[in-house]
């Protein structure tokens, strides 16, 4: 049996179980490529602060977005009805549910009562306009007075 190195400044989790697997099914061809991301990006653009998040499968009536003290939370989740599983000649079954449950800061305040939010594609974009208490303020210069 051959001694596995595994270096943890380099590579994944997946390369490490690669490692561990590849004596046992060394007549695999090509191991698939495993990319895992969180799923949420949260970005400024002009005068708005943006969060785009991948809830796939789930509708809008089913996603839950509060905003409090700074802090976005972004829930949602759908399962297979059982009527619907009752229509089907099931072949194969995995259960089906998606899930999502974000949690993030926004980096500078909002105004609170203009965020609004849409889903396409599997992606929901909110937009948050910055509060005007937060937006940069031109400080005039004046000479001091002797």
């Amino acid at each position: 049996m051959a001694l596995i190195k595994f270096d943890p400044f380099k590579g994944d989790l997946f390369s490490l179980q690669k490692q561990a697997w590849q004596p046992f099914f060394e007549d695999i061809a090509e191991w698939p490529e495993l990319t895992m991301t969180q799923g949420l990006n949260v970005y400024e653009q002009d005068d708005r602060v943006f969060v785009k998040a991948a809830v796939p499968g789930i509708p809008e009536e089913k996603l839950d977005i509060t905003y409090e003290d700074g802090v976005l939370h972004i829930t949602g989740s759908v399962e297979e009805k059982e009527e619907e599983k009752k229509k089907k000649k099931v072949v194969y079954r995995k259960q089906m549910i998606s899930s999502v449950d974000y949690t993030t800061y926004l980096p500078r305040p909002v105004d609170a009562s203009a965020i609004e939010a849409e889903v396409k594609d599997g992606v929901v974009t909110i937009k948050a306009p910055i509060a005007e208490a937060a937006k940069p303020k031109r400080i005039s210069v004046k000479a001091a007075k002797n």
